[in-house]
Formats: C-alpha cells, structure tokens, sequence
C-alpha cells in the first residue's frame, strides 16, 4: 500500500465473493480501478458491471457493494483519506 496524509492506494487481487456485505465508510471517498477480471458495483441505486480500464466512485457514507463476478480480478482502491480498511470504521448494512 501507499498512503500519505489524504490518500492510500492499494493494488491487490480479489476472490470471486459470494456474499458480499455492503458498506458504507463515513467520512471516506473510494474509487475502484478494475485492472483485470469483472466485476457487478452497486451504488446510490445504480448498478453496473465495470469493464478492466474502468472505475468506479463510491461518496463518502454512501452505501455499496463491489462483487468479483469472475474467478479473481484485480483492482487498484484509492481511498481519501486513508482508513486503512479498519472495520471500526466502517458501517455495515446486511
């Protein structure tokens, strides 16, 4: 990972999921930069399935899922600020 005072990124390898929990960081804005494999994103009401080269934005608190459709995919997660996937702060729907 990368991090620095307002931002970390992350590049890592994802596992197909079958039961994701939708989240919601309060306070943390996300983006999700599919680079290979697919994936299902839903946010704000919508739905989409991003391509590799595409990215998807989550606002702060808003509600969302990001589901690995294929076997395994990867992305790159820019998070502002940082949170450092730290489960205290971070509110679960589901």
């Amino acid at each position: 990972p990368v991090a620095a005072s307002q931002a970390a990124v992350l590049v890592g390898e994802m596992q197909r999921r079958k039961a994701p929990v939708p989240d919601a960081p309060p306070g943390i804005e996300q983006v999700c930069y599919l680079l290979e494999g697919a994936a299902h994103v839903e946010v704000a009401g919508e739905r989409f399935e991003p391509a590799p080269g595409e990215a998807c934005f989550f606002p702060a608190g808003a509600q969302h899922l990001f589901i690995v459709t294929s076997e395994r995919a990867k992305v790159m997660v820019i998070y502002a600020p940082p949170y450092g996937e730290d489960p205290a702060k971070t509110t679960r729907h589901g």
